[in-house]
């Protein structure tokens, strides 16, 4: 009996190592790249310069080349979980007005709560999501992965723009007209509007077209990943306020806990858990610091929580993906 115990108690232990492991080895990849932009700007390789036309080209041009690929091989008919999507949407929503009413009373500086909410609910799995999804469960994952986002873009962008809005107690009134084109004329979005008859009506591109729209696709999450490296500044965490690490908190731990149990509840297994833990999970997006600085929000602050919710996710992915896969959830 005792050496039964003992035998237990290493593969218990041997077990715990597996997932320590495997879950490192799925996150590692993509901070690597991370780390590596970031050394290349200390080491003066790139400048800002180059980050800032990177990250427009990654914008505007690879990663909806990308999205758009993976649309047209998807059979949406068997792509698409409308449960899924739904449980994503009643959660992001649900979780996003709770914040709004609890920020309402704890935090009173407009522009501080503003940055504060955003940051909170709006992640990057456009880059980071979609590198880990494909780290974790192969690049076959991807095309339902793209198809999320496809839905969840929209989302977080009308969200964003309650965000800046409601706390500010702006005097004059949103141009619904301008806000809906600025929504619908994002570069993701387009790629998605195009990119779904394809899927539906089973359109194939020519050979020429999809050879080189594979090597526009294949820059979008390294070079992106590059470009979060070499626009982090690690000397803020030291002046990131305490509201950063609060929101970065809420991004990376509290809400993908709470969220992703809701999954769990609900009959999410497997995959789709994974990938809904990943973007539930995913650091906040940098083009919240850039619609903050737009909308007169507090974007010091939006910078410091894009920059602190970055370097913690690395720790935070890794133990929820550890979690998950030691429940055998994964």
């Amino acid at each position: 009996m005792e050496l039964l115990g003992k035998g237990r108690f290493s593969s218990g232990l041997m077990n715990i190592a597996d997932n320590i492991i495997f879950a490192a080895g799925t996150v590692a990849p993509v901070f690597i790249i991370i780390t590596a932009g970031y050394v290349s700007r200390r080491l003066k390789i790139i400048n800002e310069n180059f980050v800032d036309i990177t990250s427009r080209f990654v914008f505007n041009v690879s990663l909806p080349v990308f999205i758009f690929l993976k649309l047209v091989d998807l059979d949406l008919s068997e792509a698409i979980s409308a449960s899924e999507v739904i449980y994503i949407y009643l959660a992001t929503i649900l979780s996003f007005f709770l914040l709004l009413l609890i920020s309402s009373t704890l935090i009173k500086n407009g522009r501080d709560r503003a940055s504060f909410l955003q940051g909170a609910f709006r992640g990057n799995f456009a880059i980071i999501g979609l590198a880990v999804v494909a780290n974790l469960f192969g690049r076959e994952a991807l095309g339902d992965a793209t198809v999320l986002l496809a839905f969840i873009i929209p989302l977080y962008n009308v969200l964003a723009v309650i965000a800046l809005t409601i706390p500010l107690h702006k005097d004059k009134k949103i141009n619904m007209k301008a806000t809906i084109m600025e929504i619908l004329l994002n570069p993701l979005v387009v790629s998605v509007i195009i990119g779904l008859p394809f899927s539906f009506f089973k359109i194939r591109l020519p050979g020429i077209l999809l050879e080189s729209g594979n090597y526009i696709s294949d820059l979008a999450l390294p070079m992106a990943l590059v470009g979060i490296g070499g626009s982090l500044n690690l000397k803020s965490i030291r002046k990131a306020s305490k509201l950063a690490f609060f929101s970065s908190a809420v991004k990376l731990v509290i809400l993908p806990a709470f969220l992703s149990a809701g999954a769990y509840v609900a009959g999410f297994r497997g995959e789709e858990l994974g990938i809904m833990f990943i973007l539930f999970a995913c650091p906040t997006a940098i083009v919240s610091f850039i619609m903050a600085e737009t909308m007169g929000a507090n974007s010091k602050l939006a910078g410091n929580i894009v920059l602190v919710s970055t370097m913690g996710s690395i720790f935070t992915l890794s133990a929820g993906i550890m979690v998950l896969r030691g429940l055998s959830l994964i």
